[in-house]
């Protein structure tokens, strides 16, 4: 149901912006959390943003006011535009599908390959 494949990483400075983009095969029904992660060396991996099937949006505290995550429906795609991008942002970041039969159960999840962001001072 997604390739979840990452694409736009690459190397800038502090301050600039970078936009990530994700692949999904197909529209997505019922239940569904797409979401944006990212693993820094030597850190584990975390959730940076997430949009559900409702629409709700959340962002970690560190990226509110800098990053964006969208979608797109008709190109099956997800996007992060980050903004005002730090050192700290620098990670691997990584596109998920999360799939629920309810909202109490964890759910199957999609994962594709991650896309390097370095982020220079």
């Amino acid at each position: 149901m997604c390739s979840c494949r990452a694409s736009g990483g690459g190397v800038v400075q502090a301050g600039g912006s970078l936009r990530l983009a994700c692949a999904a095969s197909g529209n997505i029904f019922g239940l569904y959390i797409l979401g944006w992660y990212r693993q820094a060396p030597g850190m584990q991996r975390e959730l940076v943003a997430d949009i559900t099937s409702g629409d709700t949006i959340r962002y970690i505290d560190s990226v509110k006011g800098r990053f964006t995550i969208s979608r797109d429906n008709a190109k099956n795609a997800l996007y992060l535009q980050m903004n005002s991008l730090k050192p700290d942002d620098t990670a691997v970041y990584y596109c998920n599908l999360d799939i629920r039969n309810s909202w109490t159960e964890t759910g199957k999840e999609y994962w594709g390959r991650g896309t390097l962001v370095t982020v220079s001072s």
